[in-house]
């Protein structure tokens, strides 16, 4: 089982690290949809990545068409502030690619526009507009691999 996350434009290179972190830690693919706002060898990026970079399944593409062209947009689901789906009821399944617009444009109009129901919010009560994007990535990827099933580590099972 596999799910993949794809960041679109993203441009702060710590959120960028720590997304990349935590496909590291869950052995999900990440790929990057340029053009990215950083090197990727700026050292922001490599500190917030810590030592996981050759660890994570990192996947770059020069921009959305080259993307488009290495990824079925049937396996993608959009996630944004600005959709109107709880992301609850998004239907996750084995090698769905999780797409994330950036920190600062958020979603492309014309991804909302064109696949509207394909695209998830993740519900926040208050005034709260959104999540930084690392964390608004957590979020979605444990509820994907919750849905595929995810085993629990050792001594961690669910008690009844």
């Amino acid at each position: 089982m596999a799910l993949h996350v794809a960041l679109i434009q993203p441009r702060i290179p710590p959120n960028t690290g720590n997304i990349a972190r935590l496909c590291a830690a869950t052995d999900t693919p990440l790929h990057l949809i340029g053009p990215l706002g950083f090197s990727l060898d700026a050292r922001d990026v490599k500190r917030a990545g810590l030592d996981y970079w050759d660890k994570t399944d990192l996947w770059v593409h020069p921009d959305w068409f080259a993307f488009r062209d290495a990824i079925s947009r049937e396996r993608c689901l959009y996630f944004s502030a600005n959709a109107e789906l709880d992301y609850r009821t998004a239907t996750i399944r084995d090698r769905t690619v999780l797409v994330f617009g950036n920190e600062t444009d958020g979603m492309p109009t014309r991804i909302l526009e064109k696949y509207p129901r394909r695209c998830f919010r993740i519900p926040m009560p208050g005034n709260v507009r959104s999540l930084n994007l690392a964390n608004a990535v957590s979020v979605v990827l444990y509820e994907g691999l919750r849905q595929l099933g995810l085993p629990l580590p050792a001594g961690l099972e669910a008690e009844t």
